[in-house]
C-alpha cells in the first residue's frame, strides 16, 4: 500500500482534470450502448452514484483515489434509486458504485432475517447476481438508528440502545409516523432490549424535537449531518435491532480485482464520523463535491 499512499498525494494535481471527466460522465445516460468504443471495452471505469449527496461525495472519493493510481475514470453521478441503475451495474456499463450493505440485500433478498453488519455482508456476498461482487465493507453506515442529545447521554451514561433500560425517567421515542409499526419500533424496543417508551410521531421535525426535549429519543439516520451539527450521539446496536447498512463498494467481477488495493484502504478509513462530518461539509459548508473528496483523501490516504 506504499505505492497507494505515495499517488494518492498527488491527488490535488489531478483535481482539474477530475472536474473535467465530471463534466462529461456526470450528465450520461447510464443505459446507453456505445458499442466497441465503451468505457468497459476501452479500459475506462466508470463510477456511478445515485442522486444523493451523500452518496456522491463517497463515489467522487472512489473516483480521485482510482486517477491518483492512474486509471482513466468516467462519472455518471445522480443516476436514481436502485431500479435505475442497477441494470447498467448488471450490464457492467457502470462498474464502481457506492452501496450501502442492508438496503442492497433486502434488494436482492426482501425476506432476509440478517441484521449484523458482519451477518448482512456474508448473505449479500451470497445474494449479489452473477457479474457483481463488494469490496470491503466500511465501518460508516447510512441507517435508521436510536439517538439522544449529548446531553441526554451523558446525564444517563448511555452509550448503547441497552443502557436505556436503566434510564429513570420516561423515555418517548420520536419519529415517522410507521415507526410505531416496525418490527424495530417500541415493540422491538421491549422484546429485544426490555426498553418502554411511549410513541410520539414527529415526522419530519424528528430531530427538532429531540433537541428541544420534546422527545428524548430519536429515530435518526447515523448519516445525517445535524448529527455533528446539534450535538446528538447514536446509540450503538449490539443485538442488532436495526438493519445494519454499512457502506460497501458493489463492483463488476471485471474490474475487483484492478480496484480493490485501492478501493478498500477507503472504505477502511472512511468512519461513522467521518461520514457525517463529510455531510456536514456539503450541507452546511456548501462546499463542491469535488473539494470536499479531494480535502479528505489528503487527509486519510495522503
Amino acid at each position: 500500500m506504499s505505492t497507494t499512499r505515495r499517488s494518492l498525494g498527488l491527488v490535488a494535481a489531478t483535481a482539474a482534470a477530475a472536474l473535467a471527466l465530471a463534466a462529461c460522465g456526470g450528465g450520461s445516460d447510464p443505459l446507453e450502448q456505445d458499442d466497441g468504443d465503451s468505457p468497459a471495452a476501452s479500459g475506462t471505469i466508470v463510477v456511478g452514484s445515485q442522486a444523493y449527496y451523500s452518496n456522491e461525495i463517497i463515489a467522487e472519493i472512489y473516483a480521485q483515489a482510482l486517477e491518483a493510481e492512474g486509471l482513466t475514470v468516467e462519472r455518471n453521478f445522480s443516476i436514481g434509486q436502485r431500479d435505475a441503475y442497477m441494470p447498467a451495474l448488471e450490464s457492467g456499463e457502470v462498474q464502481l458504485f457506492p452501496e450501502y450493505t442492508g438496503n442492497l440485500l433486502q434488494f436482492f433478498d426482501p425476506e432476509t432475517t440478517a441484521t449484523s453488519p458482519d451477518d448482512v455482508y456474508a448473505a449479500l456476498t451470497d445474494a449479489l447476481p452473477e457479474g457483481l461482487a463488494v469490496l470491503d465493507q466500511s465501518p460508516a453506515s447510512d441507517q435508521d438508528s436510536y439517538t439522544v442529545t449529548e446531553q441526554f447521554a451523558t446525564d444517563h451514561g448511555l452509550t448503547s440502545i441497552a443502557d436505556l433500560a436503566g434510564v429513570d425517567e420516561e423515555l418517548v421515542l420520536g419519529g415517522p409516523a410507521e415507526l410505531e409499526q416496525r418490527p424495530y419500533g417500541p415493540q422491538g424496543l421491549k422484546e429485544v432490549y426490555g426498553v418502554d417508551v411511549a410513541f410520539e410521531a414527529t415526522g419530519d421535525t424528528t430531530v427538532q424535537d429531540l433537541v428541544a426535549g420534546t422527545v428524548n429519543v430519536a429515530n435518526v439516520f447515523t448519516a445525517d449531518p445535524r448529527i455533528q451539527t446539534e450535538s446528538l450521539v447514536t446509540l450503538e446496536d449490539p443485538e442488532g435491532l436495526f438493519l445494519a447498512s454499512n457502506v460497501v463498494p458493489l463492483v463488476a467481477d471485471s474490474v475487483a480485482d484492478q480496484v480493490a488495493d485501492i478501493i478498500n484502504p477507503v472504505s477502511a478509513a472512511l468512519t461513522p464520523e467521518g461520514l457525517v462530518a463529510l455531510n456536514v461539509e456539503s450541507t452546511v459548508d456548501q462546499r463542491s463535491t469535488e473539494d470536499i473528496a479531494a480535502d479528505w483523501i489528503a487527509e486519510n490516504l495522503g
